[in-house]
């Protein structure tokens, strides 16, 4: 087999073509652009207010912990994948086992951490956008339902992520 963690090909060149070509990096890309949407979502027009006041407001039922939610797990997400994309280009070079397994065993746990609090935000933002009275979202209802919907897709992403690791 691979050693342990994949150590005994430790040391090949990198081959950008066949890099790109591996599930778990195809599923970190996905992971990564979807928490993009996600928090450009929230950003852009997941805050609102009503013609009486210059106040925004949260669009999902007034709650700005939902936003606040949506918008941290999302840019966290965006900066874990690119980090642990830098990991996997440089993985191939590193020959300690010790290291090796660490790392593995980091994006493994970040990736069941991120897979619970995808599921979490999920539920938080559907709930609170069925309780979001319509008078209440004149613009932004798009980027609301594409904000749920790429949380539900974040779950699935980063369990991919969990059950790809060496």
């Amino acid at each position: 087999g691979g050693g342990a963690y994949g150590a005994a090909k430790a040391g090949g060149s990198f081959d950008l073509s066949r890099f790109v070509q591996q599930p778990q990096v195809l599923t970190r890309i996905a992971s990564a652009i979807f928490a993009l949407i996600v928090f450009a979502c929230l950003v852009g027009e997941g805050y609102t207010n009503v013609s009486t006041s210059p106040q925004l407001f949260c669009i999902f039922n007034h709650n700005e912990d939902a936003c606040r939610y949506g918008i941290g797990i999302g840019v966290l997400a965006f900066l874990a994948c690119i980090f642990f994309f830098m990991v996997d280009i440089y993985f191939p070079q590193i020959s300690n086992t010790t290291d090796r397994k660490y790392l593995v065993l980091a994006d493994l746990g970040f990736s069941g951490l991120w897979t619970f609090l995808w599921f979490v935000g999920f539920c938080f933002l559907t709930n609170q956008w069925s309780s979001t009275r319509a008078e209440d979202v004149r613009i932004g209802a798009d980027s609301a339902r594409a904000a749920i919907t790429f949380s539900f897709f974040s779950i699935f992403s980063w369990v991919s992520q969990a059950a790809l690791k060496p």
